[in-house]
């Protein structure tokens, strides 16, 4: 079975890993959600891998450059390694089918709900899709995470207005924050295990 150095959780950046601001690129801005504090260390010490996916369709839509996204990336680091929990990587989509930036305006394999983000990080960072979860606040988060394999939780934070539902959109676990998130893929772990004998 799949050990702890390859498995990840796959994190949506906006309402999930940060509060959500939008098409936000200032890194005065950020801020970790709440609960990031208790989950991150846990899935870390847990030996899961923190992977951002994130869509950033404000490139396509001339709203920032793409040159944004690295102070981004950066103090998204700074905060995360203050946990002790530092990411593992960071990717992102710019494009969005209609958008206004000619070179960003394409229907990609890498805008969730497709799973394109997610398995490139799992090929480069030698991650096992199916021993991963996503973590994310929309079901097109949950689509992508299911379609590259991994289990999901949907965090039911209120950002999920549209409710269009089906099997592949259907998370494994509803969790109130990010905190209710690490903890229960804790348990779900922990049952793994015991279901294995405790092998991991």
């Amino acid at each position: 079975m799949s050990g702890p150095s390859r498995r990840a959780v796959f994190l949506d950046k906006d309402g999930t890993l940060v509060d959500d601001v939008p098409y936000n690129v200032d890194p005065d801005r950020i801020r970790l959600a709440q609960g990031a504090a208790e989950a991150l260390p846990r899935l870390k010490g847990m030996g899961f891998r923190l992977i951002v996916v994130s869509n950033q369709s404000g490139v396509a839509r001339g709203m920032f450059e793409e040159e944004a996204l690295g102070p981004v990336m950066q103090r998204l680091q700074e905060l995360t390694t203050a946990l002790g929990a530092p990411l593992d990587g960071f990717y992102y989509c710019p494009h969005h089918p209609q958008g206004s930036v000619d070179r960003y305006v394409l229907a990609c394999d890498c805008r969730k709900p497709a799973p394109g983000m997610i398995l490139r990080a799992a090929a480069e960072h030698g991650v096992d899709t199916a021993a991963s979860w996503l973590v994310g606040d929309i079901l097109d988060d949950v689509e992508a995470g299911r379609r590259a394999g991994c289990r999901a939780v949907l965090i039911d934070n209120g950002n999920e207005t549209e409710w269009v539902r089906s099997p592949i959109r259907t998370p494994d676990v509803v969790a109130a924050g990010l905190d209710d998130a690490a903890r229960r893929i804790a348990a779900a772990v922990e049952a793994d295990s015991q279901g294995s004998g405790g092998r991991s």
